[in-house]
């Protein structure tokens, strides 16, 4: 682990990613020795520290940063996380001029090659997230509901959770977006208002606008739409996507659209 470029695993208790989750952050996937989408996840990045109001982020320095872990590594995970940096005791940010960047590689999931092959189940979450357009969409480093769904989620025989709002719509897995299909229509949950919009939904929605085959919809829709989609898939920037062959009662075998993204992802 790198913070602020120094090999180190000691952050200073006073900053404010401690004392009040006030920051942003991306997970990556390292393929031999390179960061996969990079461009897309110092967007991201830039995006969040935009919303947040987080000033001073060398971005030059980050990718510097990043592309070094990575040439440490063949195939593991990249987590990059800017705080605001180190601060007062109160909420207001003043005098917090020092953004923090800490970097950190770990082994790449095992599991996803298998899952990639089987497909996962999808288990309905009893924690529906908050609507909160000002945070939709960043990942931000309040991930307590992340950490509730999870904690659920171990108590099923299911790979991922099916997370809704608190108004009942479909927004997320826990760790995962979502996509379905019907027939050549292909749908997403909208994200205004909860939700992480990933690096890897970015990409296969436009993947798929280019494809002059797929029409791909941001939609608000319940759980129940799922139950006559002919394809239900998942993606991260890890996995990158995977089939899923159940939610709660309804099976799905179809593999069209995920055919067509192993063809060109």
């Amino acid at each position: 682990m790198w913070i602020n470029g120094v090999s180190t695993h000691l952050l200073p208790a006073g900053d404010r990613s401690a004392q009040f989750g006030d920051g942003s952050f991306t997970t990556a996937h390292i393929s031999q020795g390179k960061v996969k989408l990079l461009s897309a996840h110092l967007d991201r990045l830039k995006v969040a520290t935009e919303r947040l109001m987080i000033t001073g982020v060398d971005w030059s320095l980050l990718e510097a940063e990043m592309l070094h872990a990575a040439s440490l590594c063949d195939e593991a995970v990249l987590k990059v996380v800017v705080t605001r940096g180190a601060g007062g005791r109160g909420y207001s940010p003043q005098g917090c001029d020092s953004p923090t960047r800490i970097i950190s590689t770990s082994a790449y999931p095992a599991h996803y090659h298998a899952w990639r092959e089987q497909g996962v189940k999808l288990a309905l979450s009893p924690v529906a997230l908050s609507q909160n357009p000002l945070l939709a969409g960043i990942k931000h480093l309040n991930r307590l509901e992340q950490v509730m769904v999870r904690l659920h989620l171990d108590q099923t025989d299911a790979q991922e959770a099916l997370v809704v709002d608190t108004a009942g719509m479909l927004v997320e897995c826990c760790a995962a977006n979502l996509f379905w299909r019907k027939g050549e229509s292909v749908f997403t949950p909208d994200l205004s208002l909860s939700g992480v919009s990933g690096v890897m939904r970015h990409h296969i929605i436009a993947l798929l606008e280019q494809s002059g085959r797929f029409s791909v919809s941001v939609v608000a829709e319940p759980p129940q739409t799922l139950s006559d989609a002919e394809e239900v898939i998942i993606c991260n920037a890890l996995m990158p996507f995977m089939p899923v062959r159940q939610v709660e009662d309804w099976h799905f075998t179809s593999s069209t659209l995920n055919d067509f993204l192993h063809q060109v992802c």
